[in-house]
């Protein structure tokens, strides 16, 4: 953290999986791979990690971070994590999700309002490390911008143009939870505390409070900054994680 209370940029942290054994600088790139690199600040001098070294060892450090410091990112970092998850993967590339970022208690607090009830933050153990998150990222999915899109002639044959109701299952919800859990990842990498808070009541709020157009759906919010303080573990957490053999079925069910 520098002295006037940021966190440092992500090119400056070292990141304990990030070992030169395994890694390559883009400096040390050429010619046509050098082009395929990524350019956001966030790659800019951080070690490029062989394949399935570095994005293992994010999947694996990754976890809910409810109790934050309140030390908000450096603007640069916070920049390049929201333009990785900009590059989500998206269904005929509609890229029907936008986000609002809140930074700061003056921009957070409405989401807090809408999104909670009083009498919650009065007797949660976890309210007093969550409205120190610096960051709110609340996501949006545009459901009308996938039906446009495949209305188009390319896409027509598909019969999806024809409603929100003809999709079988709804992408613009799936290509916005991809987003998040990018930018959940990318957290990590970047040495920050992240959580993700779905959308279980003041949906319409919300949207009035932060401007959102009555077409988008809220989907939930993404808080970022530095983890410390109290973080409650919940009854959740103590359940066991399903072993492979239990998740992937081969050949069949």
């Amino acid at each position: 953290m520098g002295s006037d209370g940021r966190l440092a940029p992500a090119d400056t942290l070292i990141k304990p999986y990030q070992s030169s054994r395994h890694s390559r600088t883009n400096r040390e790139l050429g010619g046509d791979e050098a082009r395929r690199v990524p350019s956001p600040a966030l790659v800019r001098r951080v070690p490029v990690a062989s394949p399935g070294v570095e994005l293992a060892e994010a999947v694996r450090r990754r976890r809910m971070v409810r109790g934050f410091s309140g030390a908000a990112p450096a603007p640069e970092v916070l920049e390049s994590l929201l333009d990785l998850a900009r590059r989500a993967p998206s269904a005929g590339n509609s890229q029907g999700w936008d986000a609002v970022v809140l930074k700061g208690a003056e921009q957070t607090n409405p989401f807090w309002e809408a999104t909670t009830t009083a009498q919650w933050r009065a007797h949660s153990a976890r309210w007093p490390g969550l409205r120190r998150a610096p960051v709110v990222v609340a996501f949006f999915s545009h459901p009308g911008a996938y039906t446009a899109r495949y209305r188009e002639p390319d896409k027509a044959s598909s019969g999806l143009g024809a409603g929100h109701d003809a999709w079988p299952v709804p992408y613009w919800d799936t290509d916005a939870a991809m987003a998040v859990m990018i930018l959940l990842l990318g957290a990590v990498d970047a040495g920050l505390g992240a959580c993700f808070l779905g959308n279980f009541r003041g949906e319409e709020q919300l949207r009035t409070a932060i401007g959102v157009p009555a077409d988008r759906r809220y989907l939930g919010a993404v808080l970022l900054g530095e983890g410390g303080g109290a973080d409650p573990p919940s009854i959740s957490s103590s359940r066991p994680r399903r072993s492979s053999s239990e998740v992937f079925h081969r050949g069949g069910w």
